[in-house]
């Protein structure tokens, strides 16, 4: 049984402003700094952090090294990622006084995976085994359509959310992770309790974790609705959030943990990450949450 994440490993370029920048202006940034990021990296190092044992499938260039190092450090299965001559795909953040972010991302080597690199993935996996998608890379309907034909189970998080994303096998998708704006765009509705029927009646056979900022969290799955609050914090910065929230809950679910402890343990997590600067930086140990409690 393995965690294997199909997904994207980028730089991020963290700029600290008072406001994000508006059309045909320039500002002053009061900070820059360099991080590790990119969804799919944010989720394994959460699943790590978590508990679990992830596998990684992506593709850096020669400027992402120091990346793979820190996968391989945090206990991250990184054989399945390969290097190229494109560059590493990185990302322009902005961050204002509020802590809420602005994100621009280029896809780079995370749009040049092999077919031959996702085909050799693909064929090792199993029933048992859990296949996390986001979209930051290239293919991933094949990808879908052969975990599908694997008997895998198959989480998205379809970030972020592009008119492509409705050309996908979504039929095969057993857990949706998405944030209000990913649901309205997922649904067509805008009312929270709308958007989960509205999934629940087009998805029947999968689960649904919408994510609310500070409204907490809403789960649906067959004969089963949860609310968890979120917990109140004061947030310096909101990246990486929803990241830490799917990989904590999906470790959690992983290793057979019940939806509403599963959704607190990574409410919990997600808290404490939006109190740090940084994506992957600012995700929490398991042990952390423990001192929090």
């Amino acid at each position: 049984m393995s965690i294997v994440n199909f997904g994207s490993i980028n730089i991020d370029l963290v700029y600290r402003v008072d406001r994000f920048v508006q059309p045909g202006e320039t500002i002053h940034a009061l900070d820059h700094q360099r991080f590790a990021g990119g969804k799919g990296f944010n989720q394994s190092i959460a699943l790590a952090r978590a508990g679990a044992k992830p596998q990684h499938i992506g593709r850096v260039g020669p400027d992402g090294q120091w990346l793979l190092d820190m996968l391989e450090t945090e206990g991250v299965d990184t054989k399945g990622i390969e290097t190229c001559d494109m560059p590493t795909g990185h990302a322009v953040i902005q961050v204002d006084a509020q802590g809420e972010n602005s994100i621009l991302v280029h896809g780079g080597a995370n749009q040049e995976i092999s077919e031959a690199q996702f085909s050799k993935a693909c064929s090792q996996l199993g029933e048992a085994d859990w296949v996390v998608l986001q979209n930051e890379i290239n293919a991933l309907a094949a990808v879908m359509e052969a975990a599908r034909t694997q008997g895998s189970t198959i989480v998205l998080n379809p970030s972020p959310m592009e008119d492509s994303i409705h050309q996908l096998p979504l039929h095969a998708v057993d857990v949706f992770i998405l944030n209000r704006s990913e649901g309205e765009a997922l649904s067509g509705e805008r009312e929270v309790e709308r958007i989960l029927d509205a999934l629940r009646a087009r998805y029947p056979r999968a689960s649904t974790v919408l994510t609310l900022g500070d409204q907490g969290v809403r789960y649906v799955s067959e004969g089963e609705r949860i609310v968890v609050p979120a917990e109140p914090v004061r947030a310096h910065d909101t990246t990486g959030a929803g990241d830490t929230f799917a990989g904590f809950f999906l470790a959690e679910r992983y290793a057979g943990v019940d939806p509403t402890p599963a959704l607190r343990t990574a409410c919990r997590a997600a808290a404490l990450c939006v109190t740090r600067p940084g994506a992957a930086a600012s995700i929490p140990r398991r042990s952390e949450l423990a001192q929090e409690s």
